[in-house]
């Protein structure tokens, strides 16, 4: 679906909120692709970021997709919004193996106080991505 940003500036607006993203800065995460309704996150592995079988962990996991569809939907908002998680399901389809995450958001619909957004998750190894993640959620609008 085709978007058009309320905010001509919206990639440095992005980036901006994305500098005070501290818990995902702390883990490491990084800024990818930015476009009307669409973000990517990369996220290195390391062992910091593991469960017991040394996959990723789901919150990692989580995190990232979280904040993926949230700075999608961030792009189509006028300057001076701001927005809250109020509903996020994450369904796990594999381990999160490899060197690194990439979290892939989107926004389903753009409404005035409401965006539904999508993610999805890919576990990175030997060049190849594996689904491992696939997230909805709801976000509010705060002016």
């Amino acid at each position: 679906m085709a978007f058009t940003p309320r905010n001509p500036d919206f990639e440095t607006v992005v980036r901006e909120n994305y500098s005070r993203q501290h818990f995902l800065r702390y883990m490491g995460a990084e800024i990818g692709e930015i476009a009307p309704g669409f973000c990517t996150l990369h996220l290195k592995s390391r062992p910091e970021l593991s469960q017991q079988n040394g996959f990723m962990h789901g919150g990692a996991v989580a995190a990232l997709a979280d904040v993926a569809s949230g700075l999608a939907a961030f792009t189509l908002f006028e300057a001076g919004a701001d927005i809250l998680t109020v509903e996020l399901k994450i369904n796990y389809l594999a381990p999160a193996a490899g060197e690194e995450i990439i979290a892939r958001g989107e926004v389903v619909k753009s409404g005035r106080r409401l965006t539904v957004v999508r993610s999805e998750v890919f576990a990175v190894a030997d060049g190849v991505e594996t689904l491992c993640a696939a997230g909805m959620g709801s976000l509010m609008t705060r002016r």
